[in-house]
Parts: structure tokens; sequence; C-alpha cells
């Protein structure tokens, strides 16, 4: 099986937000991403990872 590979106006799209803070959530080291011949490339499983985390992150802080 193939891993999907995301581009920026991809990811953004799937994310709802903004192309410009995709790039700069993946130059600050915030997404999983890799730049690959000087672009960001972005595997969606470790996309989708990445936002269950941030979620778990998220309801484990309002439950203190």
């Amino acid at each position: 099986m193939r891993e999907e590979i995301l581009t920026v106006k991809e990811l953004a799209k799937y994310l709802k937000m903004d192309e410009h803070t995709v790039y700069r959530l993946a130059r600050k080291g915030v997404l999983p991403a890799a730049k690959i011949g000087g672009e960001w490339r972005f595997k969606k499983d470790l996309i989708d990872k990445w936002i269950e985390e941030k979620s778990l992150s998220k309801s484990s802080k309002n439950n203190r």
C-alpha cells in the first residue's frame, strides 16, 4: 500500500486552513513535514496522527 503524500495546497484544503499557515507551521516544525526538492511534503497518516495527538492533549487540558 502506498503512503499518501500531500502538497501544501492539498494539506491546506484538508485542514481547512490558509496555505501560508501551513508553510509557517511546517517551517516552525509544528507539523510533521519534509522538504523535498525545495517543496514541503506531508505524509497524510502522520498528519492524522498529529491531529489526534493535538485533540487528545487539548481534551486532557480541559479535564484538569
